[in-house]
């Protein structure tokens, strides 16, 4: 079984050329956040800007978009009046990724899984045509519904609950996780990155482990820093199951050289401000 290695940040970070301009690394929307859920859009954020990403949008209901604005001005901030993802915010988010010429999105973190969320996102995901992260609630949407990933460019990054809700399999020891990995990945024509101790990645043809990481990145937040990088390089036009195997491989080396550190006491911001010395 083949493994990420450093090596695959080769084909992400090239010489830049002098004459480099602001969105030619990527622009990422992120959709996420609801009222409790307030964290998650600006640490996927924030983790896309230290990726390398050039401009990154969230796209959150109200208390979750004003955080983020007050947490960082280099998040841009687009508001949706409410509590929650509601139909009503379609039309507003697909106008966003149309004005700001978006190349990615990521969707799901802090979305939460009421039922009409849970039927936006899956109407939202039908109408993307981007290169897309799908994570946490939004896999729960879609596995409600999968033939909404048809035809799309998608990666999608559950845990071992979130991958049961969408197969409808309880993973096992490591050779079981490789195994129905690579069988899902292969009937929903996605690339899967299942987190773990070891993190499984298959686009249904091809299967990668990744060892890098930590058992102190259990903190919440943790796979939203790996939702943002995954976004940064979908948005700099890096394919799906590339994307999926360098962002394991950045976020767990920032979880490793954050854990040196601080131990139990990391945090996703504490690993955000590592991820250029993982790189």
């Amino acid at each position: 079984m083949e493994y990420v290695t450093k090596k695959v940040l080769k084909n992400i970070y090239k010489k830049r050329d002098s004459w480099s301009h602001k969105g030619q690394y990527g622009k990422l929307v992120v959709i996420g956040g609801s009222e409790m859920h307030t964290g998650s859009p600006s640490f996927v954020g924030l983790a896309a800007y230290r990726a390398g990403c050039d401009l990154v949008y969230i796209a959150s209901p109200e208390r979750a978009a004003n955080i983020a604005a007050n947490l960082s001005p280099v998040l841009i901030t687009k508001l949706l009046k409410g509590d929650k993802l509601e139909e009503k915010h379609i039309r507003k988010i697909i106008s966003l990724i149309k004005q700001v010429r978006a190349t990615a999105v990521a969707i799901g973190p802090g979305l939460w899984r009421e039922k009409k969320t849970i039927s936006t996102i899956q109407k939202l995901i039908r109408k993307i045509e981007l290169p897309m992260i799908i994570d946490a609630d939004a896999i729960r949407a879609v596995s409600r519904k999968k033939n909404v990933l048809k035809g799309k460019k998608c990666v999608l990054t559950p845990h071992a609950d979130e991958f049961r809700e969408f197969s409808g399999i309880k993973v096992k020891d490591l050779e079981h996780r490789i195994k129905v990995v690579t069988a899902e990945a292969k009937k929903t024509k996605s690339v899967i990155l299942l987190k773990g101790y070891i993190d499984v990645i298959s686009d249904g043809k091809k299967t990668i482990l990744n060892t890098t990481g930590t058992s102190t990145m259990t903190k919440g937040g943790c796979g939203d820093t790996l939702t943002g990088i995954c976004g940064a390089y979908l948005a700099r036009g890096i394919d799906s199951f590339t994307a999926a195997c360098a962002a394991a491989y950045v976020n767990g080396k920032a979880g490793e050289i954050t854990s040196k550190k601080y131990g139990e006491s990391l945090l996703p911001t504490d690993l955000i401000e590592n991820i250029y010395k993982a790189i």
